[in-house]
């Protein structure tokens, strides 16, 4: 009998139908077209990269128009523009925020080293378009990030951008170290007082006249601060074009050595490795001091009792003041 029941009982769930209803997609995915955008980057603004750049436009723009199932969304491009930070690069960034408002499918580009040279940026980035459903696809390398073996191969050819990038810094800092110890290295940025031409440092006579009157009200007993509160009345603008002086500025000139016709090279020095970071030289790189490298505003016996009287005074300034008045070397 149980046997029977059983036996009743499995005919009734084979014989159950259930009422299915389809509901057909709204959109065909056959129909859909991919929604593609290139990315193009240059790093220099030389003729030849400007050609580099006009022509990686060009390529992605007949590339896309000549797929039927592709539809371009734009071409983001950054021109004379370093890849070892994505900050500095508004395209990039333009690019980023329209996958993330869903409007990318898929990014071309033509290598990894255009796309980043700084590896944890490149795979963060590369990691979070593939979760917004966006691949990009490298061409020389032939790396879809689509798929994992792309994203894996990725990293490989992002730590040989990475080494490639600091390769050519390091290539640099040794060309600078060699003309710093030769004592023909080119400053790269002129103070107040002079201007760069054809690589050497030439006297603007009406702002050196500013350096000259900053050097005899200091030695007859003005403060920085009145100084500058002086200078600032004359409307003569900063060398970076501000309108008002403040004391920092005037300490800057007081101890900047290259006003009594001296240059002390390596004040300051980049870091070996990315994020490339600017840091104070307190003794640990070489420092090159070239005695008579250029025309001198003031003569050395002025600025040698500016030093002593600044010294005497205590006056400072800031960190963050030297920074953005020194530059690199």
């Amino acid at each position: 009998m149980a046997e029977k029941l059983m036996t009743d009982g499995s005919m009734a769930l084979r014989e159950k139908q259930y009422r299915v209803i389809t509901i057909e997609a709204t959109e065909k995915p056959q129909n859909a077209k991919l929604r593609v955008a290139a990315y193009a980057r240059v790093s220099s603004a030389s003729d030849d990269q400007l050609n580099s750049f006009a022509a990686q436009n060009r390529h992605y723009s007949d590339l896309i128009s000549s797929k039927e199932n592709w539809r371009m969304v734009d071409i983001y491009a950054d021109e004379g523009i370093t890849g070892t930070s994505a900050e500095k690069r508004e395209d990039f960034q333009r690019l980023l925020a329209d996958c993330r408002r869903g409007l990318i499918d898929r990014v071309l580009v033509k290598s990894i080293s255009r796309f980043a040279r700084n590896t944890k940026e490149c795979l963060e980035t590369i990691r979070e378009l593939k979760s917004l459903g966006v691949g990009v696809y490298f061409e020389k390398e032939n790396i879809d990030t689509a798929t994992m073996s792309g994203e894996m191969m990725t990293a490989l050819f992002a730590s040989f951008a990475q080494a490639e990038s600091e390769s050519i810094s390091s290539n640099m800092r040794w060309s600078y170290q060699r003309r710093m110890q030769n004592g023909t290295f080119i400053t790269c940025k002129a103070p107040f007082g002079y201007r760069l031409r054809n690589g050497a440092l030439e006297i603007e006579e009406s702002e050196a006249e500013i350096i000259r009157m900053i050097f005899a009200r200091y030695l007859s007993g003005q403060s920085t601060a009145d100084i500058a509160a002086e200078i600032t009345k004359l409307g003569i603008p900063t060398r970076d074009g501000t309108p008002y002086w403040q004391y920092t500025t005037i300490c800057y000139i007081l101890q900047n050595e290259r006003y009594a016709g001296n240059s002390l090279l390596q004040k300051y020095y980049a870091t070996d490795t990315l994020p490339i970071k600017k840091k104070r030289n307190l003794g640990s790189k070489d420092q090159y001091y070239i005695s008579e490298s250029h025309p001198p505003i003031i003569d050395q016996n002025t600025f040698d009792k500016a030093q002593i009287l600044f010294r005497a005074k205590g006056d400072k300034i800031s960190k963050r003041s030297r920074d953005k008045h020194i530059c690199f070397r």
